[in-house]
């Protein structure tokens, strides 16, 4: 044979070869490459394969896992390569320079342990020339062309070698071998033979890697344009300060922070204490790092004194005339009010001073307590400021957080006067009889220093920790009832009671506020609706009929709503009349009907005057005997109180029988029943004691009381009749149900006095001392 004669490569190569596992990546035919082999076992193999032929197997391992591979580990189809070069590493390794020859398929494991040995079929490239192929390469090349552009990673000899590859295989062999792809994906490559499938494979990764180059050039442009924009950011401030320095202006937020706070410090010329104190703070917040926490809170803590109005008012001339002006044209009644109000401004005229006033305003619900207090800001020409401590828990919410707590912040009543900025307004504390109390502390334990004139003086709050004088503020407090408010904070209130309205107070408020109020509500043009004086009574009488005004505001809402819708779907004609007649129409059926069972109509019933929160009311007292055992039974939901005045007015009447012709026998035989409707109302209090004993008389007797007449005041043992409480709201409930006479205490009689005239109108007053008195007057 021809020494220079050209023998095939399968000729050549040998059947059996040693396998070396590769635990990275496949490594692909045609390529000249390192590989680095640490493990013993694998340099006595490449010694071994150096004595011979110097051919080995390269086949990978299906997990990356593996540290000693069996037969059943690794893939059937790998690289077979020449070893060129040999280099020893100070470690004890080697580095061997491969050449890699061509693909084969192990067809036997003829050694199943290291070193393995395998018997092996040499694989040839198929379909590798047809037009596909040629096109498929052309794509290949471009791809890449693109890719090796944009990627640094590549080098020029890479592309070289790329360009110079000839045959198809080779290069989609060539560019699986760079590609950044899993090591599964590069064996699945090695696996096919047939060119153009392996071709059409790569292309696809090759389209992948394009998108993700695109993304990321993407990503790179957005992160280099927000590095430049904040570099160009950094070089502008650092001009600015060099600018602001030469202008002598501060050069960074905190120093403009530091010299504003301290030009407004300043201006409020402080004294005492809080000027000490301001001081230290600004200069502990001149030394701060503004990264650290302390420094917002130090910065918050100076903002908080500079809000606040330190200063006293400046004395102004009050104008009472003007003021009484507002006041009536504000509200309708509400005298006592009014003259309160005009008290401690004629005061303040005279000793020109601005300190300010504790009122409370008790009255039911809808009688404009709160609505007062905006009136008598107005009156005032003072800010206004309005909170409500209704269901309130904790203390601090008046009195602040001390500052060590993250969040602080002042109590109500410094946070009302950074509001408002001035340091006499009007503060309106509403639902002060709903405090509550809890482990957090008591609101209504704050409100003593807020509300108590030697102390507010130097009122502390604890998120200010400094004397703050705010005896300038006039408080006003509303509540529902007095029997909640404890004590103590009472005792530092002036109390000023709004009774409930009449229907006759209620027409003409309804003709001067209500409507029009409604009307611009609604959306309706002055003179668009019409009412007449009886139509406004009825609605006072049948749906409205509670002490103050928000359920006849609601009802004129609903009239008004409705008119509105008709006139939208053009049903109704303007001006609207609302006659008695046709109110039906437009707030269905009456709420309220003549209270039958409030009529006297048979013995053992009288009516009695009960107060409530929600204002006066009338009660029937019913008592029935039937024949058996003796004994006395009360039902009706009665309260402790009620219940002992219930037995006192039993026993009282027992002990005058005599006098009636009412026989010893009576009680003894006798089981009598005393029942209050309604009977799921709990009712208390000593005020029906002289009605409870008028109708056990009124049995006992089987006489009728006169059915008109009401009656209120407590018993005593004796017959002596005591003063009560609400006389007020009392009358205002009777002339709500057409009482014409009203038994009362004569000690109530200054009560009474104080009652307007136009209240008291078509009644009849009986004032008593002894219940003899009552007896000679109810039958």
């Amino acid at each position: 044979m021809n020494p220079n004669q050209i023998v095939p490569a399968d000729q050549v190569l040998p059947g059996k070869l040693i396998v070396i596992p590769l635990m990275g990546k496949p490594i692909f035919p045609g390529i000249f490459t390192p590989l680095l082999l640490a493990d013993k076992r694998d340099i006595n193999i490449i010694e071994k394969v150096q004595a011979g032929d110097s051919f080995i197997g390269l086949l990978l391992t299906k997990t990356t896992e593996i540290d000693n591979p069996n037969p059943e580990d690794m893939h059937l189809i790998g690289t077979v390569a020449k070893i060129v070069k040999k280099i020893n590493l100070p470690d004890g390794g080697i580095n061997i320079f491969i050449s890699t020859i061509k693909r084969f398929k192990v067809k036997k494991f003829l050694h199943t342990e290291y070193p393995f040995i395998v018997a092996v079929q040499y694989l040839e490239d198929t379909n590798f020339d047809s037009d596909e192929v040629k096109a498929l390469t052309r794509s290949l090349l471009g791809e890449m062309k693109q890719i090796s552009e944009n990627n640094p990673l590549f080098s020029e000899e890479m592309r070289l070698n790329m360009v110079n590859i000839d045959q198809p295989g080779k290069i989609a062999d060539f560019i699986t071998s760079i590609l950044n792809i899993k090591r599964e994906e590069q064996q699945n490559i090695l696996e096919t033979p047939d060119v153009r499938q392996r071709m059409e494979k790569v292309l696809i990764f090759i389209k992948k890697e394009h998108e993700l180059l695109k993304i990321q050039k993407k990503l790179q442009k957005e992160i280099n344009e927000k590095i430049s924009k904040s570099q160009r950011e950094y070089y502008l401030k650092e001009e600015l300060k060099a600018i602001k320095k030469e202008l002598g202006m501060a050069v960074d937020s905190k120093s403009s922070e530091y010299n504003r706070l301290k030009e407004e410090l300043k201006k409020l010329k402080l004294t005492g204490e809080v000027k000490e104190q301001a001081e230290n703070e600004l200069e502990k917040f001149s030394l701060m790092d503004p990264n650290s926490s302390e420094f917002i809170v130090t910065r918050n803590y100076l903002e908080t004194i500079v809000s606040l109005p330190w200063q006293d008012p400046p004395a102004k001339k009050l104008d009472i005339r003007q003021a009484q002006k507002i006041l009536d044209d504000d509200h309708y009644g509400l005298e006592d009010v009014k003259e309160r109000i005009l008290e401690y401004l004629a005061v303040r005229e005279i000793k020109k001073d601005t300190k300010g006033s504790i009122l409370c305003l008790v009255g039911p619900p809808g009688v404009g307590k709160t609505s007062v207090g905006k009136s008598i800001a107005r009156a005032l020409n003072r800010k206004f400021f309005r909170f409500s401590v209704g269901g309130m828990r904790d203390e601090a919410e008046i009195k602040g957080h001390r500052r060590t707590y993250v969040g602080a912040m002042p109590g109500k009543i410094l946070q009302g006067l950074k509001i408002v900025k001035v340091i006499n307004p009007v503060f309106m504390i509403d639902e002060i009889d709903k405090l509550g109390a809890s482990y957090q502390g008591d609101p209504s334990s704050a409100l003593l220093e807020v509300l108590d004139p030697e102390q507010n003086v130097e009122f502390r709050d604890h998120y200010l920790d400094l004397p703050f004088d705010v005896s300038h503020i006039l408080f006003i407090t509303t509540a529902n009832t007095l029997d909640t408010i404890p004590a103590p904070l009472l005792d530092r209130m002036e109390v000023i009671r709004l009774s409930g309205y009449i229907d006759q107070e209620k027409v003409i408020i309804a003709r001067r506020y209500l409507i029009p109020k409604s009307m611009n509500r609604n959306g309706l043009k002055k003179g668009d609706v019409k009412y007449y004086k009886k139509t406004l009574m009825t609605i006072a009488v049948k749906y409205a009929r509670e002490a103050g005004l928000r359920d006849y505001e609601k009802a004129l809402d609903r009239i008004h709503r409705k008119i509105a819708r008709k006139s939208i779907t053009g049903k109704i004609n303007f001006p609207v009349k609302i006659e008695p007649e046709n109110l039906q129409e437009y707030l269905g059926k009456p709420l309220f009907y003549e209270d039958r069972y409030k009529k006297i109509v048979k013995p053992g019933m009288a009516i009695g005057l009960a107060w409530t929160s929600l204002g006066g009311a009338i009660l029937t007292v019913e008592a029935v005997s039937n024949p058996g055992k003796e004994g006395f039974k009360l039902t009706g939901q009665m309260g402790d109180v009620m219940q002992e005045s219930a037995n006192i007015a039993y026993t009282y009447v027992r002990h005058i029988a005599s006098g009636f012709n009412i026989g010893p026998d009576y009680f003894s035989n006798n089981m009598i029943h005393l029942h209050i409707p309604a009977g799921a109302t709990p009712k208390d209090g000593p005020s029906a004691g002289i009605t409870m004993a008028s109708t056990l008389l009124s049995l006992a007797t089987a006489r009728k009381i006169k059915n008109s007449l009401a009656m209120t005041g407590e018993l005593s043992l004796i017959g002596r009749v005591l003063p009560i409480g609400g006389l007020k709201e009392k009358v205002i409930a009777a002339r709500r149900n057409n009482i014409k006479e009203i038994i009362l205490p004569e000690q109530n009689r200054r009560d009474l006095e104080d009652i307007p005239e136009h209240i008291k109108k078509g009644i009849t007053f009986h004032l008593v001392s002894d219940m003899s008195q009552v007896i000679e007057r109810i039958f």
